[in-house]
């Protein structure tokens, strides 16, 4: 499985910004997909998941300002990011999980499919 992300660059603060990623291929069994961030001399931190079912989890952080969205056909997600302040500023990488079942959605080894990530910067 091969993941592409769009929709990086860089915004003020307050501004929104959509971020989208493809699966490929497309008949691919993805259960889970997501976002996981890494700011600036840090590591890696989860953000948004969404499982094939159309559940949807969040990190504190982003609660009330990011929604995820999948779409199970096509095997995309989207990640609506909206308030963006100065801390939201990251490398965003898109997961993907094939393998159903319970696991722990925030922890990064979970997913066994990462995109090469995209840059969000956001001015103050």
């Amino acid at each position: 499985v091969q993941l592409v992300e769009s929709g990086g660059g860089l915004v003020q603060a307050g501004d929104s910004l959509r971020l989208s990623c493809a699966a490929s291929p497309r008949t691919a069994r993805v259960h889970y997909m997501g976002w996981f961030r890494q700011p600036p001399g840090k590591g890696r931190e989860f953000v948004a998941a969404v499982w094939s079912t159309g559940t949807t989890y969040y990190a504190d952080a982003v609660k009330g300002r990011f929604i995820i969205s999948g779409d199970n056909a096509k095997n995309t997600v989207d990640l609506q990011m909206e308030g963006l302040n100065p801390e939201d500023t990251a490398v965003y990488y898109c997961v993907a999980r094939t393998t159903g079942g319970p696991h722990v959605v925030n922890d990064p080894r979970g997913y066994g499919y990462w995109g090469r990530g995209t840059q969000v910067t956001v001015s103050s």
